[in-house]
């Protein structure tokens, strides 16, 4: 049996770092020093964040960070400020914790420091914290907070097309043309009234939709199938949502129907395998073989790929992608409370693009519904 890893070792902010945030449970916006030690959990934060952090936060022990460099640069020779790897050094001997585990986005020059320093450290292979892949009750909720608010994005974006006039091969909302940058500000603004940051919103028409991570600029047309993905982080706790829908304001063509209606028999397709136990790599199979089955080839040329060329899904929590992947490219075996996209998407520019994704949390049996809009998309 393998001997338990030594205690975490963090040095970020929660902004960046998922794993601060989930060890301490409250955002701090500058990197600070966190650890464990013999089943304690401390913090080393500067008079700004100390009384708030000792109140709100789920550290044992806060520590006065003014405090501890004094102390730290009273070892060091005249005239030398102790930085972050002199404190932890000092703890580490203060407190008889020489060894850490640290996550693989450590910072590089901290290490090296701290093993001069003499502090052991262990790397890990793989997540810090493991048990971030499965999610209690409520979290569950909080993830579904998110996608409410990731709802409400995307119902703002179908209210602008909606409200939309067709000239010619432009849309025009409020007197001026409709571009993606508008519509990724009426989704951004619903987000925030609901609580919620959305960073990095996608609104992409036409074959600006064939990049899956484009997000959309200049003008949106009619007649064209629009990608809405709205992933917002709820400002109270740091989780997120993330939902897409695909639009299209006018009149949809043979071709258009048949895209969006296989792409939501893939989605329910993999819905359908996804329970405790379950191989990843499966359930994406079940999506390749939809789209198989129907005609619809994955290309990679010269100029990009098309067809379907990402994976089905993707854990999600306080990181907007975590672990399991459902891919074709690993094989994670998904686990009963586990929190997962699901996104199957088709790309052929001319044609256009199209993908349809929801949030589930895996059970012994059907996946639970974290996220819940419409899918209704042809609006005319």
């Amino acid at each position: 049996m393998a001997s338990p890893l030594p205690p975490p070792l963090l040095y970020a902010d929660t902004e960046s770092s998922a794993d601060a945030l989930y060890f301490g449970r409250v955002g701090v916006p500058d990197a600070f020093i966190s650890f464990g030690c013999r089943g304690k959990k401390y913090a080393v934060v500067s008079a700004l964040e100390f009384g708030r952090v000792k109140r709100t936060s789920g550290f044992d022990a806060v520590l006065p960070l003014e405090t501890w460099a004094v102390r730290a640069s009273a070892t060091l020779p005249r005239g030398r400020r102790a930085g972050p790897a002199d404190i932890i050094a000092l703890l580490s001997r203060e407190l008889r914790q020489r060894q850490f585990t640290v996550p693989e986005d450590f910072p590089a020059g901290l290490y090296a420091k701290l093993l001069k320093l003499g502090v052991k450290l262990t790397l890990a292979e793989g997540p810090l914290f493991p048990a971030r892949e499965i999610k209690t009750g409520p979290e569950a909720e909080m993830l579904r907070a998110g996608n409410r608010a990731s709802a409400r994005g995307i119902a703002a974006a179908e209210r602008v097309l909606r409200a939309s006039r067709i000239q010619g091969n432009r849309l025009i909302f409020e007197g001026r043309s409709l571009t993606s940058e508008r519509l990724k500000i009426a989704i951004e603004t619903a987000c925030l009234e609901a609580g919620a940051t959305s960073v990095g919103t996608i609104a992409a028409g036409g074959d600006q939709a064939c990049d899956p991570h484009e997000r959309g600029s200049g003008p949106l047309r009619p007649n064209e199938l629009i990608i809405v993905d709205v992933f917002p982080r709820v400002n109270a706790t740091g989780y997120f949502g993330d939902m897409t829908r695909t639009f299209l304001r006018g009149s949809a063509n043979d071709a258009q129907h048949r895209l969006v209606a296989t792409v939501r028999e893939a989605q329910r397709s993999a819905l359908g395998g996804i329970k405790a136990g379950a191989s990843g790599r499966a359930v994406h199979g079940r999506v390749e073989a939809v789209f198989a089955q129907r005609g619809y080839a994955t290309r990679h040329t010269k100029r990009g790929s098309v067809g379907f060329f990402h994976g089905t899904g993707h854990g999600v929590g306080l990181a907007i992608h975590e672990a399991p992947r459902i891919s074709g490219s690993v094989d994670h075996v998904l686990k009963k409370g586990t929190v997962v996209t699901v996104e199957p998407g088709l790309y052929y520019p001319g044609l256009g693009g199209c993908r349809i994704e929801d949030v589930v949390q895996v059970t012994a049996t059907a996946p639970r519904l974290l996220s819940r809009y419409p899918y209704v998309w042809e609006l005319r």
